[in-house]
């Protein structure tokens, strides 16, 4: 019978392939029945369940924890290294998206525009912090149709923590420049040397900014004219701030709440987000040098779950080495080294 469905749909015009994965078969396993005139489908199936499955015990649990108020706003990928950092592991990351799966609770939160492909300008790595900066200016919506508040926004390259920042009335050289001074006041930075990376716009190349940068000895740097994807730290998180759940769509209603707003942001930013760039750790602590010994108990603690349970591990442990270096714009991939 399933070899006269088979052969019934290329009649009409199917192709074999597709006719037998229909079927739930290979079209091997077809070719293999016709030589042993097998006309019926004798698969049985597996006759025991699979020694390291998930029990419906675990299944349930796994629910439970990733719908807490706490988690149920975080992938996966965000929840398994605070799990981690609690002593606590489920499964693997992977286990855990196929439970939200079969559960029918996977979504995507985001909207997101397709990747383009750009020349970058000039390339800078950072091996620690207050080695490179990013920088811009953004819009956050005001009380009224047409009026903005502008957020300035500092990040380092490296660490990712946000080193400065600001909401003011209006856009302007002097509100950077003074941010900028900040910034490396509260840093204690040695500015000789710091490169400052922006955009093309007035207030990044504006007579103001360029003296401040120069009397304090840093290295400014600038995207292509009209090119966004040049200053990709500082747009990705832009696009974390304006995806936060409680950022308010319809805008702030004063310059006083807006302040306040981005205050707590940055808090939760630095101290609480773990950012998935850097193994999942908090801007601050890979600031403050604290990422080694939280990421040496993590695989301690993936190791032990590996030995308890090593029937469930189909290949080596997660990778939780530090990230060694960053780069702002790297040079595109010659065909030898890719070769190499």
């Amino acid at each position: 019978m399933i070899l006269g469905l088979v052969a019934e749909a290329v009649a009409a015009g199917a192709r074999q392939a597709a006719a037998c994965a229909l079927l739930g078969l290979e079209v091997r396993t077809v070719e293999r029945w016709r030589a042993q005139a097998i006309g019926e489908d004798r698969r049985s199936g597996p006759r025991t369940p699979a020694a390291n499955r998930l029990s419906s015990a675990e299944e349930q649990e796994i629910l439970r924890i990733v719908n807490l108020p706490e988690y149920r706003a975080l992938s996966p990928k965000q929840l398994v290294p605070i799990l981690a950092d609690q002593g606590l592991y489920l499964a693997s990351e992977s286990t855990i998206y196929r439970v939200l799966r079969r559960a029918g609770q996977l979504a995507h939160r985001e909207a997101a525009r397709p990747p383009q492909r750009r020349h970058r300008p000039t390339a800078y790595v950072a091996t620690r912090p207050n080695q490179v900066w990013s920088w811009d200016i953004t819009y956050l919506k005001g009380p009224v149709r047409g009026w903005f508040f502008y957020l300035y926004l500092i990040v380092d390259v490296w660490s990712r923590k946000i080193v400065g920042a600001t909401v003011q009335e209006t856009e302007s050289g002097d509100h950077a420049s003074a941010l900028i001074d900040r910034a490396c006041a509260a840093e204690g930075v040695e500015q000789k040397g710091v490169v400052l990376h922006a955009d093309n716009g007035g207030p990044m190349k504006g007579s103001t900014m360029l003296t401040t940068l120069q009397a304090l000895g840093i290295v400014p740097s600038f995207s292509r004219p009209q090119v966004r994807d040049d200053n990709p730290y500082s747009e990705a998180l832009f696009r974390t701030v304006k995806y936060r759940p409680e950022y308010p769509a319809h805008g702030f209603v004063s310059l006083a709440e807006a302040r306040q707003w981005v205050a707590r942001f940055v808090a939760w930013y630095n101290t609480e987000h773990r950012h998935s760039a850097i193994r999942y750790v908090t801007p601050e602590q890979r600031h403050r040098g604290e990422e080694n010994e939280i990421l040496r108990r993590r695989r301690a603690l993936y190791a032990r779950a590996r030995t308890a349970r090593p029937e469930r591990w189909s290949s080596g442990l997660r990778n939780w080495t530090p990230v060694a270096e960053v780069r702002l714009n790297p040079e595109p991939r010659t065909t030898d080294q890719e070769a190499a």
